[in-house]
This record gives structure tokens, sequence and C-alpha cells, in this order.
């Protein structure tokens, strides 16, 4: 109980920061679009990372360094690209909760929730190398890892379904222009901390 114990505080300290899945994973729950799909492909990614650190994946990482670089760039031109997408939508405005309907089609939220999932270099730097060295230290690194993966399923599925209770303050457009201009603040910034690291 103790291994399972410390893996479900550990991923959850770790995934809890906001970051640009997380702020995604809200607006998908606000707007509710595909949200039970957002949340699962969220957390059965974490899942299969965490289970890859755990596997010993992050030796790949030690071994092949140039990996981690192309991850980097990869992941801050896309941050790039999605923040100005959301400083487009700030701008523009006119966007709130009742007319906000189904804006994203099931492909698009499921490319932009993968994109935002798997070019993200602190996912592999959490799940797969931080998590995955200390788990090696626990006497039981499968129950360490099953803690982990809950707390991953925990967190998304609240984030997702919790983001409607906020539906009130979010049925005014300010309200979403005040989100898309975070969001994309948050998505350079990222991105700048990605490029300049």
């Amino acid at each position: 109980m103790a291994n399972f114990i410390s893996g479900f505080s550990l991923g959850l300290s770790l995934i809890m920061a906001i970051g640009a899945q997380n702020a995604f994973v809200l607006k998908s729950g606000l707007r509710r679009e595909h949200i039970f799909i957002i949340c699962t492909l969220c957390a059965v990614s974490d899942a299969v990372l965490i289970a890859a650190g755990i596997l010993g994946f992050g030796s790949l990482l030690d071994a092949v360094p140039s990996l981690e670089i192309v991850m980097r760039l990869a992941g801050a031109c896309f941050l790039s690209v999605y923040g100005c997408k959301s400083f487009l939508s700030a701008w523009r405005g006119g966007t709130s909760l009742q007319a906000a309907g189904a804006s994203s089609t099931l492909l698009a939220s499921v490319l932009t929730c993968l994109a935002l999932t798997w070019l993200n270099p602190h996912v592999y730097l959490d799940t797969v190398v931080l998590l995955g060295s200390i788990a090696a230290q626990h006497d039981d690194r499968f129950i360490f890892g099953v803690g982990a993966v809950s707390a991953s399923f925990v967190f998304f599925y609240t984030l997702g379904f919790g983001a409607r209770l906020l539906a009130p303050v979010f049925s005014q457009p300010v309200a979403w222009r005040i989100l898309d201009a975070c969001v994309g603040a948050l998505m350079w910034a990222i991105a700048i901390h990605l490029f300049f690291n």
C-alpha cells in the first residue's frame, strides 16, 4: 500500500502543474467537447509513458541525447502555433459558453490532444525519466506505477468533468477572451522556455 500511495502522490504532484495539456483539457471541459475521449487519451498516454519509464525507457533518452533536443524543438514549434491560435481567438472574441457548441471536430480535438501530450518534452522528463528512476528505488515498482497511473486518471477526469462547475463564469464572452489570452501566454511561455532551455 505504501508503494501505491507514494506513486499516486508523486504522480499527482507532477501532473497538477498547469501546462499546455491541462489547459486544453480544461477548455474542452468548459465547452463540453469530446471530454470523455480527451480525458481518456491524456490518462492512457500517461499510463503508457509511466509504464515505459518503469520498464527502463529512460535509459534510451540517456543513450540518445539528440532525441530530447528534437522532441523539445518540435514541442516548442507546436506550442508557438497553438499559442497564436489562442491569441487570435482572444482578439476576435464573441464566444460564450452557450454559443460555443461543438466547434471542434472529434478528429481535430484528438489530434490537438495527442500533439500537446506527445510533443511535450516535459512529459517525458516527468513520467519516463523521473517516475521511472524513482520507481526503481521502490521494492515494488509495479504497484508504484499503478499508483502513478491512477493519479493521472483521477486528475484528468476530475479536471475535464469538473470544469463544468465554472460554466456560469464562462457564459460571458469576456471570460473566454481572458481564458484564450491566458492559454496563449502560457503556450508561448512554455515554447520560449523550450527554445532557450
